[in-house]
């Protein structure tokens, strides 16, 4: 049972196991963990890893993130803000929510325009902070402002959408790399029908689930689909026929490493899922090496073959 300190409003914990708190059941300790439900609390345990003198890593849903083996030696901050109003079509939510609860909010209230979220894993914020995306659908479509900490002023930011600089699966938020923590976002929707809204969340939940390894622990995507720009040319007609829009033009990673060979590629109890080869899973008892191994021999097996070098869409802690 880890220790306690009370520190202020928030309780810290020490030597936390962190693969519990990942989806990819990965990862050692944190030196310092603790939870936060408002802007005081987060505050709070900013001050403590100032006068600790150790580094400070937020946390969201943990559906992204490949922890190391040796865990982290600061303090891992647990945002759970959570909120959800809502006034006509403008929607506020918390960045603790997780992105399942806000559509189901969506359906109660009837508001559309994030249906292609559906059984999109994580936090809003966590989806905020990478803009994510699918089925030709990006949450900065939707946000009107953000509202965030500084952790170096100690002060809120709110920013309106343009401020954000969002980009593919990216964001001033994840460019400023932990300097602010997002509180909670915004959103603009549309009216709709409750009924087609419900329909619509569920075609894509059901669609992931068909598609996806679901029944290995998982982080979704490991690399980010490319740009069909930064293909060599050689290349762009063989591809053609799999080119899709996210929101742009890319390449499926997923047909690359497949292309390549790389299905079912395995290093210890980590695998390249045959059923979706851009999802690197955990068979029982993956280590954080074992998943490095695979992410560095497919990059390197994908540039050998095309020429194309691939980017981590998950992140490494």
């Amino acid at each position: 049972m880890p220790k306690g300190i009370e520190v202020a409003t928030v309780k810290i914990l020490e030597e936390v196991p962190l693969a519990e708190h990942s989806n990819y059941r990965i990862g050692g300790p944190a030196r310092y963990f603790c939870e936060a439900t408002n802007e005081e609390e987060i505050r709070n345990g900013v001050l403590f890893a100032r006068e600790q003198r150790v580094p400070l890593f937020v946390l969201g849903g943990g559906t992204n993130l490949l922890i190391d083996d040796s865990g982290f030696k600061g303090l891992v901050l647990k945002v759970n803000v959570m909120q959800l109003a809502v006034d006509g079509q403008t929607m506020t939510v918390g960045a603790g929510m997780m992105v399942s609860d806000m559509l189901k909010f969506t359906m109660e209230h009837a508001l559309s325009g994030l249906e292609w979220a559906g059984g999109l894993p994580g936090t809003v914020g966590g989806a905020v902070r990478g803009n994510a995306g699918a089925f030709k659908g990006e949450i900065k479509d939707r946000i009107v402002s953000v509202e965030s900490f500084d952790v170096e002023t100690l002060a809120a930011v709110t920013r309106g959408n343009a401020a954000c600089k969002f980009g593919y699966r990216s964001s001033i938020f994840k460019e400023k790399n932990g300097r602010e923590i997002i509180l909670r976002a915004t959103l603009n929707m549309d009216k709709g029908d409750a009924k087609m809204i419900a329909a619509g969340i569920q075609e894509k939940i059901d669609y992931r689930l068909e598609r996806h390894p679901m029944e290995y622990p998982n982080i979704g995507s490991t690399f980010k689909n490319v740009d069909l720009e930064l293909v060599p040319k050689i290349w762009r007609n063989a591809f053609a026929k799999v080119i899709k829009v996210d929101p742009f033009p890319v390449v499926p990673t997923a047909y690359l490493i497949s292309e390549a060979g790389l299905r079912g590629m395995q290093h210890g109890n980590a695998m390249v899922s045959p059923k979706h080869p851009n999802f690197i899973v955990n068979l029982g008892g993956a280590t954080a090496v074992d998943v490095k191994f695979l992410i560095a021999a497919v990059k390197e097996k994908v540039f050998e073959k095309y020429g194309i070098r691939l980017e981590e869409e998950i992140q490494l802690v």
